[in-house]
């Protein structure tokens, strides 16, 4: 069964580190006026004031240490600008932070850090990536909302330093063209709620990534006409520094709408527990599990939509150990080829093809 107490936990953990409202108290630093008219303020001494949104925010984030806080309370853009937070230093965009497309980089970065705290931030427009992170340790990520027009949410990158003992609040996306949330090489992640609308490709796609414990991710036309889901584990998700599966992921409820698939995993991933699923009218597969080692779901249902399919290709090895427990309706239960030590447990009206 999953822990019952870890969601709990892992909330009051945020909020420990996340203020009860942005801006409150007395920040270190602030950002504050409206547009053409900026000025930046460290320890109640301006920094800066000028038009320039971008140089406002640089300014005052260069002038607070590990431990301090920015609130940026004004609205703006910064163009093509990027952000970068270094180690310590918590940074709160109260008002909406609008970006542009720095090609390989995110409109804000921390990269190689220890203990950066983002606990509030509204950002608009179409970067490459929003929020760009590796090398990480102690990453807070709060209330995050992106109201995008294009680009990739939150990502970890692939070829970069391993990231660990990562938490995210309530990361809010939509209309980002590529993923809501990407991670790459973290051991230890803990998310309450990803909510993902309108997105171009995944909810919440991770790889080579363990001990992770999710709450809810909620995909509202996700991926569509994509192989993408709402919640994806791919490239050896949750294979264990040993080799092994040993369930360390735990995700409490996956909840699709239309788009491209509900659940998928593939490529050598496993070593998950899923709690609950909601899913409907996805185009694609509604669940698609594909060489995947260790997988259960212990509950929910489907209705409508692509078929629940177990699949495997042959570059891997066979699908193993995997555990289904739902109600299907109007649907196709699909198993093929026979995967090594299942069980199935499906009620509903679906039609099954099973070994």
């Amino acid at each position: 069964m999953l822990p019952k107490t870890y969601l709990a936990t892992a909330v009051l953990a945020l909020a420990t580190s996340v203020h009860a409202q942005c801006g409150s108290g007395t920040p270190d630093a602030t950002v504050d006026g409206e547009e053409g008219a900026y000025t930046a303020s460290v320890g109640g001494s301006e920094v800066y004031a000028g038009d320039d949104y971008y140089a406002a925010i640089t300014s005052a984030l260069e002038g607070i240490s590990s431990g301090q806080r920015l609130s940026v309370i004004a609205s703006g853009s910064i163009g093509e600008g990027v952000i970068g937070i270094d180690s310590g230093k918590i940074f709160e965009g109260c008002g909406t932070i609008d970006v542009g497309y720095a090609e390989g980089h995110g409109a804000i970065e921390s990269l190689n850090t220890e203990g950066v705290q983002i606990p509030y931030l509204t950002m608009t427009g179409a970067p490459y990536f929003g929020l760009r992170f590796y090398g990480v340790t102690g990453l807070v990520l709060g209330q995050i909302t992106m109201n995008l027009s294009g680009g990739l949410g939150i990502r970890f990158e692939r070829d970069e330093a391993a990231n660990s003992d990562v938490s995210m609040d309530v990361i809010t996306v939509t209309g980002a063209s590529s993923h809501a949330v990407e991670t790459w090489n973290i051991d230890g992640l803990t998310v309450n709620q990803v909510i993902a609308k309108d997105v171009g490709e995944c909810g919440l796609l991770l790889q080579t990534t363990t001990n992770a414990q999710v709450g809810t991710v909620d995909g509202d036309n996700v991926a569509a006409g994509t192989g993408y889901a709402t919640f994806r584990m791919a490239n050896q998700n949750g294979r264990l520094a040993d080799g092994s599966y040993t369930t360390n992921v735990f995700v409490e409820n996956v909840v699709s709408r239309g788009g491209g698939r509900g659940v998928f995993c593939v490529s050598e991933s496993g070593g998950v527990e899923i709690g609950n699923v909601d899913l409907a009218d996805n185009e694609n597969n509604a669940i698609l599990i594909e060489n995947c080692y260790g997988v259960s779901i212990l509950g929910g249902t489907v209705n409508g939509g692509g078929e629940v399919r177990i699949s495997a290709r042959d570059e891997f090895e066979n699908t193993r150990d995997i555990s289904i427990t739902l109600e299907v309706n109007s649907n196709t239960v699909n198993e093929n080829p026979c995967a090594d030590n299942i069980t199935w447990d499906i009620t509903g009206d679906a039609t099954l093809t099973v070994c």
